[in-house]
């Protein structure tokens, strides 16, 4: 079966793939930590890997090798890691390839905790983090060759404002000089985009988000093209520090693989129609949806995306008191931080996920107070659209 998968395409590999112990339709949850031996030789083989037993939990368990087993495979990887949260997979994999007085060149529109952790949290282990505009190849090769990084690391989709970086003339880019290519992919998932195919050397995933789909698991992936550095992130760094997915974790975003192509489908779809009424709408000043072809990144995202996700942000014309009174009208919309649910979200992202960026950084990189991103959801169209237009309708706009 494993052989005829690589023929199927991608919807059937995420209901198909992964091994499925004891022909069980769903995979069990192995909700144990501990496994026990026959005897102090079998032990040993485990242990020297000279067998694909299991010890603990925290190194391996048969629910998460599932789960990295049909994550490599949808990922066009050869291997993965679980974690305990997306951010755990981030900060695991820069650990893992960053070494004191070395530098990391990033995208310089991150997450918030992520953007945290590259400008704050590695600097106290004097590895410097550089950030710069990826959308322009041209000041980015620039600063390839000056700074030699040893890491390149982006989101595309950027999250809020969705940049979309050109995967392939970044990794180009990047081999000039040595350099790995890490990839945050958890806006567009493995079914409208796959990096490792464009020349990425790891992919990472909030888990949490469209993987998981449903709002009920923490979660991160990592995804790879080398099996000798998949287990040592795996033993070396996972492990050591912690980050261990839980089987039950583990088990739901298996679950949430199932429906994956068919809720981006939906999400797809409606996230397009919403960004073509807001890109009409006479309060707004600005749309950020890769899928418009005034996006100034939409021909890159043509090329690389399948489709263009599930996020909408815009800028109203307003204040930024204007932008939270809007917010707060919201009526089937939440107000959360996450994302890639079936419940449509919203948030203003300089008061909630990018508190941590400064005013100054915020406007250095051109993030307005007032912008907000929309995580558009499953319900009906038309029901998300009344929404929207009625917590617009204010006067101070």
């Amino acid at each position: 079966m494993k052989d005829q998968l690589k023929e199927f395409r991608f919807e059937t590999k995420a209901i198909h793939s992964g091994s499925h112990p004891n022909h069980a339709l769903n995979p069990p949850i192995f909700q144990t930590s501990t496994f026990t031996f026959d005897s102090i030789a079998h032990a040993s083989a485990v242990m020297n890997f000279e067998s694909s037993d299991y010890v603990y939990t925290r190194g391996n368990n048969p629910t998460l090798r599932v789960l990295e087993e049909k994550m490599a495979e949808l990922e066009n990887g050869v291997g993965a890691v679980a974690f305990a949260s997306g951010m755990a997979a981030v900060s695991s994999v820069l650990l893992s390839l960053l070494a004191p007085g070395e530098c990391v060149l990033h995208h310089n529109v991150l997450y918030g905790s992520a953007y945290s952790f590259v400008t704050k949290f590695l600097e106290k282990y004097k590895i410097d983090a550089k950030g710069i505009d990826f959308t322009d190849i041209s000041v980015l090769e620039n600063k390839i060759h000056t700074l030699r990084p040893k890491v390149i690391y982006f989101e595309t989709p950027a999250n809020p404002n969705l940049d979309i970086i050109d995967l392939e003339s970044v990794a180009y880019l990047a081999k000039s000089v040595g350099a790995k290519v890490v990839v945050d992919n958890t806006f567009s998932s493995p079914y409208l985009q796959r990096p490792l195919t464009l020349g990425a050397d790891v992919v990472l995933h909030s888990a949490t988000k469209y993987l998981g789909g449903h709002g009920d698991v923490v979660a991160g992936i990592a995804v790879a093209r080398d099996m000798d550095y998949i287990n040592s992130l795996k033993f070396e760094y996972m492990c050591e520090l912690g980050g261990a997915m839980s089987p039950f974790n583990a088990w739901l975003i298996l679950r949430g693989l199932k429906t994956l192509a068919v809720r981006m489908d939906r999400h797809c779809e409606n996230a397009m129609r919403l960004a073509a009424y807001l890109d009409k709408h006479p309060s707004i000043s600005h749309v950020m949806y890769p899928g418009l072809d005034t996006h100034k990144n939409h021909e890159v995202a043509k090329k690389q995306m399948a489709q263009f996700g599930g996020i909408v942000s815009f800028e109203i014309k307003g204040s930024h008191e204007a932008a939270i009174e809007v917010i707060n009208r919201f009526k089937l919309a939440k107000i959360a931080v996450s994302l890639g649910d079936t419940e449509t979200l919203v948030q203003l992202p300089a008061a909630m996920t990018h508190i941590g960026y400064s005013d100054s950084e915020l406007k250095a990189i051109g993030l307005s107070k007032s912008l907000i991103r929309i995580s558009v959801g499953l319900e009906s169209i038309d029901d998300i659209l009344e929404d929207v237009a009625q917590a617009l309708n204010i006067t101070n706009l």
